[in-house]
């Protein structure tokens, strides 16, 4: 693969992002979310991102390739150091070493904007994602059964978390 740029995420991004992210709803592999979303809706979620959580994009050849963001855990202040993740990657590109390269870059920025934890959610058959996660150094914390419903049938929720 050529060389992947990361950098912040802007407002010209926001239709990639969307598009990653609809494939990601569409596969089932990272979300519960069910219904794809619309520029409206990804607007008003890149306009909440802003600041200390952020959102950047992997680029290769100009085009946003991958997105991750630092997203809120909780509103309790005693949760102020903790910050929630996701990364999306366009389908052409996964496996290829975009995610590690984001979750690297998303580490140093969550230091830097005075996160001292990073959790996540994940679903206990994305072994690609967990792989990922592992190999950062993300422990497995345990699974919530039965946390949601995806076409139709109840699914588990695994919960990991890295100290910065």
């Amino acid at each position: 693969m050529k060389t992947t740029l990361i950098r912040a995420a802007d407002t010209g991004d926001v239709e990639r992002i969307l598009h990653i992210y609809n494939q990601g709803i569409e596969d089932r592999i990272a979300t519960l979310e069910v219904d794809k979303k619309d520029i409206a809706y990804m607007n008003n979620w890149f306009q909440q991102h802003q600041d200390r959580y952020a959102v950047i994009v992997a680029e290769c050849d100009n085009e946003v390739i991958g997105w991750a963001s630092l997203n809120p855990y909780s509103q309790r202040c005693a949760y102020d150091g903790v910050a929630d993740l996701s990364i999306y990657i366009d389908r052409a590109f996964r496996g290829k070493g975009v995610g590690s390269i984001l979750l690297h870059r998303l580490e140093e920025l969550a230091k830097e904007k005075g996160f001292y934890k990073i959790v996540l959610f994940t679903f206990p058959f994305n072994k690609n994602g967990q792989g990922l996660y592992h190999k950062l150094g993300y422990r497995d914390v345990g699974v919530f059964e039965n946390q949601g419903i995806l076409d139709g049938k109840y699914v588990d929720v695994k919960i990991m978390e890295k100290l910065l």
